[in-house]
């Protein structure tokens, strides 16, 4: 069985370490701090406890998950793995000088991938020599409990490589879904209108937040809102990604950032983590009520969920991903109710289309351009899914 290295000890690669060590995998697991990787000695540790009074483990196979995972600084401690996992700082740069050193330790039949939510895996892979062997492997955090995991080859990736990532990772019991090497992938990209669309029905005065919210939670099914997830992801990483998914696809206005979360992020109010947000979140706070008009609440829930079905239907008219695992990833990876490519067929393309043409006459902003693949299939009067 081969070993795994995972670069990088905070939640997510500490996650990834868990789920390979619990499959039986030996694990390498660095990090350049060494109180980083004794937290997560520890983290660990009260996890296998957990498991242990819950039934789910055993003392000997929770002690066996732990003495699997060997804690090190050193880079050099990879030269036996079989597949190493970086999940360090999206920063292109770091990750390319990670790769290049990785490269001179391992075997040449070591599979490099990065953990990466939406920087080029053709410019990491083209930071070593034997690029065909790297490629993306994006866990979902917490990378223990959340199935899904996008395997992204880039433009260089051996298909056997592909073929060989993705069959190992089934084997760990993750959902699977293979996207094309594009900014955000499948999930940070077809997922921006839920925060993008319900900014801008926030700043255009229709709704405040927590009427917003409420649509999406209890007339959607929507585990949370828009505003308590961006509260519970924190502003500051939510909107450092809008700026980069932005920026990535040339300043395209269907991703264009929101000046409220600027301004949130300007003030440090990040969320749940610095105590306040679009929320506040001090002992005793009082949070504000819903205005629960069931017409406000439509006109909410579907403006925001047609704004999702175009961006989903247009990943799959750009060959980003098929279209059952656009579906799979939204469902498994973010807990959507339902897959937006079906939910698009029990609304009706017909409806969709003339909602997206509606906002678009209202706007004239090319934000609200219909997808052709959704247009097409409104003519013919076809499905996705049947």
């Amino acid at each position: 069985m081969k070993t795994i290295g995972v670069v990088g000890a905070g939640a997510m690669g500490s996650g990834i370490a868990q789920v390979a060590a619990q499959n039986g995998h030996q694990v390498v697991l660095s990090d350049t701090s060494t109180d980083v990787l004794d937290k997560s000695k520890i983290k660990l540790a009260k996890i296998m406890a957990r498991l242990v009074e819950k039934g789910k483990l055993d003392n000997a196979s929770a002690e066996a998950i732990q003495g699997r995972i060997k804690y090190t600084t050193e880079l050099n401690d990879f030269a036996p793995c079989g597949l190493i996992i970086e999940a360090i700082i999206e920063r292109l740069d770091i990750k390319k000088q990670v790769f290049e050193t990785l490269e001179g330790v391992v075997a040449e039949d070591c599979v490099l991938a990065s953990n990466t939510s939406s920087l080029s895996i053709a410019a990491i892979a083209a930071s070593v020599k034997l690029s065909h062997r790297v490629l993306g492997i994006h866990f979902f955090n917490p990378a223990p409990l959340m199935p899904l995991v996008e395997i992204i080859p880039a433009v260089q990736t051996d298909p056997e490589v592909l073929a060989s990532s993705k069959a190992l990772i089934d084997s760990w019991k993750k959902v699977t879904v293979i996207a094309k090497d594009t900014p955000g992938f499948i999930v940070n990209r077809v997922a921006r209108p839920f925060y993008g669309e319900a900014l801008r029905i926030y700043e255009e005065g229709f709704a405040d937040f927590a009427t917003i919210d409420w649509a999406m939670r209890d007339m959607g099914g929507f585990r949370m809102g828009p505003f308590q997830l961006m509260d519970f992801i924190g502003n500051d990483v939510n909107y450092a990604v809008t700026e980069s998914v932005f920026a990535a696809f040339y300043y395209d206005p269907r991703y264009k950032p929101s000046f409220t979360q600027k301004r949130h992020f300007e003030a440090g109010w990040y969320g749940r983590k610095s105590g306040r947000g679009y929320y506040e979140y001090a002992e005793g706070a009082v949070q504000p009520e819903p205005t629960k008009d069931k017409e406000l609440g439509e006109m909410i829930l579907w403006r925001i969920l047609v704004m999702l079905i175009n961006e989903a239907a247009d990943a799959l008219h750009l060959n980003i991903a098929s279209k059952e695992d656009i579906d799979l990833a939204m469902t498994k990876g973010v807990n959507y109710p339902k897959g937006l490519l079906a939910w698009a067929d029990e609304k009706g393309i017909n409806h969709c289309v003339e909602t997206l043409d509606g906002l678009y006459h209202e706007y004239h902003e090319d934000r609200y351009r219909c997808s052709p693949i959704l247009r097409k299939m409104a003519r013919e009067g076809k499905k996705f899914l049947s």
